[in-house]
């Protein structure tokens, strides 16, 4: 892994070329320029870091003629792995399957400009929250609360612990955009806790990805959106469980 000069406001690179001298110099490039960059040979050994969590990429980088796993295959591992762009690079043009699998394409030698320029031509991506994923509120939860008080109360809570969400969201912007990761996990650790005595499950859960993530602010990012969405999915079952 190389930190120097990294800056928070560029996504982490992970690095996939067995050539030594590629992966050193392109590694080089990326981390002068204020890049967080991690590295990898082999496609097994990227796909091994990404389940060991050793990396959270924002973007990927890797050769389009790597040995062993490699090719289509690998990108849909490392999509499975990550929520990252994935970009070939290769010094000759790749095939079209692998060009239409990919979201962009360098050509060597290329540096940190040129992945900026390429970079700019695609929305960032974000894993959106699975319907069927966590439910909204926990149901044990729901149904303790409906045994110990009125359904007037219940609605006064859930609807503070939304209003709480959507301030906690405009502080956390505000910390992701200035690089405060201190801030970034102390936010997370009250919205895991909050949201966790609730119920609310899909928040407290992007809460915790908050808190043990801050360091990685690309990542935070992403969350950010997720938090709204289910913020905004608090906010529906509200409506129509408890309606004012």
């Amino acid at each position: 892994m190389l930190g120097i000069g990294e800056k928070r406001d560029l996504p982490t690179i992970f690095l996939i070329d067995d050539d030594l001298v590629s992966r050193e110099v392109i590694a080089t490039v990326l981390t002068l320029h204020g890049h967080l960059v991690h590295t990898a040979e082999s496609g097994d050994g990227a796909v091994q870091m990404l389940e060991a969590g050793a990396v959270t990429p924002g973007v990927v980088l890797m050769d389009a003629q790597l040995p062993g796993l490699k090719g289509t295959e690998l990108i849909a591992k490392l999509r499975d792995g990550c929520d990252a762009e994935i970009f070939l690079i290769s010094g000759s043009q790749p095939a079209d399957e692998l060009i239409k699998a990919a979201d962009g394409f360098l050509l060597k030698p290329f540096g940190a400009e040129e992945l900026a320029k390429e970079l700019g031509q695609h929305k960032p991506k974000s894993r959106p929250i699975p319907e069927n994923a966590d439910p909204v509120i926990n149901p044990e939860t729901l149904a303790q609360f409906r045994q110990l008080m009125t359904e007037a109360t219940i609605r006064e809570i859930y609807a503070a612990v939304v209003n709480d969400l959507h301030k906690r969201q405009d502080v956390l912007d505000k910390a992701i955009g200035e690089g405060n990761s201190e801030e970034v996990r102390r936010l997370g650790h009250a919205i895991k806790g909050g949201c966790g005595m609730a119920g609310a499950m899909q928040a407290a859960r992007i809460g915790a990805i908050f808190e043990s993530k801050s360091d990685q602010l690309d990542n935070c990012a992403a969350a950010l959106k997720d938090l709204s969405t289910a913020t905004q999915r608090l906010e529906r079952m509200l409506e129509k469980e408890f309606p004012a």
